[in-house]
C-alpha cells in the first residue's frame, strides 16, 4: 500500500517541471509568503531556525519522496524557518493549492500523510525529552540513532554510514560542535562510531541503542 502511494504521489508531482539546485541553496526564507509546495526526488533538505547567539537549530529533514511546507499549505500558517538544501538536490514545485487538494481527493495519500506527521511528532517529543533530562551524551546518542533511522545506509559488512558531519549533528542535537566532537571521541573510543570523513558509521546499531536506554 505504502508502494501505491509513493507512486501516485510521484505521478502527481511529475507533472511539474524538475528544478536542481546545489548544496547550501536556501528554498524558503522566513516570513516568507508561500505558494508552491516541494517534492524532494534528489538529496535532503533541512528545516532549521537560529537561536539568538546566530547558530543554526536543525528541527527536520527531507529524504527523497517527502513534499513540503504542508504545513503552510493546509493550515496558511505563517512560516518560520529556513529550508535549505543540504546536499545537491532535485526537486519539483507544484501550487499550494493544488497539492491541498490531491490531498483531499487521495484518502490513502492523506492518512500516509497523517501517519508521517505522528512519527515527526512521536520523534520531535523524545527529542524534548533528552533535551529536558538527557546530558550531552544522551542528546547525541539520540540524534545519531534518529539519523540513522531515517538517512542511514547498511553497509555490507552490517555497519550503518550516516552522510552526516560532526556539524551537521551539532546542528540537529543543538550542542556546540567541541561538546559534539569530545563527546563523538568518546562514542568512539567505546567501540559505537567510526569517524570517516564527510560520514559517521555506526558498528552495531543495537550496541549504541542499548547505550542510549542504559543512559536514561
Amino acid at each position: 500500500m505504502e508502494t501505491d502511494v509513493k507512486q501516485t504521489v510521484k505521478d502527481f508531482f511529475e507533472a511539474y517541471p524538475l528544478r536542481r539546485f546545489d548544496k547550501g541553496h536556501v528554498l524558503i526564507h522566513p516570513d516568507e509568503v508561500l505558494t508552491s509546495v516541494y517534492y524532494l526526488e534528489e538529496g535532503t533538505v533541512a528545516q532549521y531556525d537560529t537561536s539568538p547567539s546566530g547558530n543554526e537549530v536543525v528541527i527536520n529533514s527531507f529524504k527523497p519522496g517527502a513534499f513540503f511546507p504542508m504545513s503552510v499549505a493546509i493550515n496558511h500558517t505563517p512560516n518560520n524557518y529556513f529550508f535549505e538544501a543540504s546536499t545537491p538536490i532535485a526537486l519539483r514545485e507544484a501550487p499550494a493549492g493544488s497539492v491541498v487538494d490531491f490531498v483531499r481527493d487521495n484518502p490513502d495519500v492523506m492518512f500516509n500523510l497523517l501517519g508521517r506527521v505522528y512519527l515527526g511528532t512521536d520523534g520531535l517529543l523524545r527529542r524534548m525529552a533528552h533535551l529536558m533530562g538527557g546530558n550531552a551524551r544522551t542528546r547525541l546518542i539520540f540524534e545519531l540513532l534518529n539519523a540513522a533511522y531515517r538517512f542511514g545506509k547498511q553497509q555490507p559488512t552490517g555497519t550503518i554510514t550516516i552522510p552526516f558531519t560532526e556539524n551537521d549533528i551539532a546542528k540537529r542535537s543543538g550542542l556546540s560542535r567541541e561538546t559534539v566532537n569530545r563527546t563523538m571521541h568518546k562514542l568512539k573510543d567505546e567501540g559505537l562510531v567510526n569517524l570517516q570523513r564527510g560520514s559517521i558509521a555506526i558498528p552495531v546499531l543495537s550496541d549504541l541503542e542499548a547505550a542510549l536506554g542504559s543512559d536514561l
